[in-house]
């Protein structure tokens, strides 16, 4: 009897501990890099994430960055537990999941989707966490396009002596310039907008949101234009120290992230709409076809320099031949 009784409290003060820790959700504080501030887009879809998090015993406090850079420094310093930045930035915390916006890798959102769901996957876990740190969700930024000041630079060759606006912290971007033959001018997400604007260079890559929000029409105006060719399909990642979440609350981050996928592409196809359909330049099938063939050259090297992740590089590949069997590269 006495045994029985013990064996019954000693369930209730595990059930009482169990039900105090479920009371008690940990506190942690996330920086979120969204150019407009509190009132940006951005951060409107990760108050809809803290919401969410209470469920999983997470109490998030988010503090808006306009500086990616020192959003992703905090991380590094421990001042932010986790911070939401490009994929581009990300690669010095993850290289597999840095390697999302390799160049050519992902042509259409279509094939971002498919990687979504995979990355979101339990069985997936493993390669999200590097070293330190954690990927606690993946959602995409946008197709990147070329935004050129004269829409005759509608070519590579017509591109060799032109100024290329390159994130400086992006080794790859420069190395794909020079290599066309253009000069890179080493920038950063805060002012590559401003010198294309300004006129200090001829070309940039960007998202489609970037449009409205840093005035790209400005430096498009006269003679300027978009050319109708993805680059690179964009992410935006949240980013943790592995140490500060339990796993099985860095999972459902990652399934929450998935789960609103539609709505994310709906407000990018929002921001879409607002470019004016004169920008767009069109180039000939048979360019697009080189285009291709010289991405997937590129991707291999930037493997090899030690750049891009292989088995995210293999995992893409599948997913464009599970999409288009007939690609050259399928066969």
């Amino acid at each position: 009897m006495i045994r029985s009784l013990r064996v019954v409290l000693a369930l209730c003060a595990t059930l009482t501990a169990s039900l105090a820790q479920a009371a008690d959700p940990i506190e942690r504080r996330i920086c979120v890099f969204d150019l407009a501030g509190n009132v940006g887009p951005v951060m409107t879809a990760m108050k809809d994430w803290q919401t969410a998090a209470l469920q999983w015993g997470l109490k998030a406090k988010l503090v808006a960055y306009t500086n990616e850079a020192i959003a992703a420094e905090d991380l590094k310093a421990g001042v932010c537990d986790a911070s939401l930045i490009t994929g581009l930035r990300g690669r010095q915390f993850n290289q597999y999941s840095g390697t999302i916006d390799s160049i050519g890798s992902l042509p259409t959102m279509d094939h971002m989707k498919v990687l979504l769901q995979v990355l979101s996957d339990p069985r997936s876990a493993k390669p999200m966490t590097s070293g330190d740190y954690e990927v606690l969700g993946v959602a995409p930024a946008g197709a990147a396009y070329i935004f050129v000041n004269d829409r005759e630079i509608n070519s590579l060759a017509k591109a060799a002596g032109k100024k290329v606006a390159v994130l400086e912290f992006d080794e790859t971007q420069a190395i794909m310039v020079a290599q066309v033959g253009a000069t890179p001018v080493s920038s950063d997400i805060t002012n590559f907008s401003t010198k294309f604007n300004n006129g200090v260079v001829d070309v940039i890559a960007a998202p489609l949101i970037a449009y409205e929000i840093l005035e790209l029409y400005k430096g498009l105006s006269p003679d300027g234009g978009i050319i109708d060719y993805p680059l690179m399909q964009l992410s935006i990642q949240l980013i943790g120290n592995k140490a500060r979440f339990p796993e099985e609350m860095a999972q459902k981050s990652r399934e929450y992230f998935y789960n609103t996928l539609d709505r994310v592409i709906e407000q990018l196809d929002r921001e879409a709409e607002a470019v004016n359909k004169k920008w767009w330049v069109q180039i000939p099938d048979a360019d697009k076809q080189e285009y291709e063939v010289m991405m997937q050259e590129a991707r291999a090297q930037l493997q090899q320099q030690g750049f891009y992740n292989a088995d995210m590089l293999n995992l893409q590949k599948r997913i464009r031949c599970k999409l288009n069997p007939s690609r050259a590269e399928c066969t």
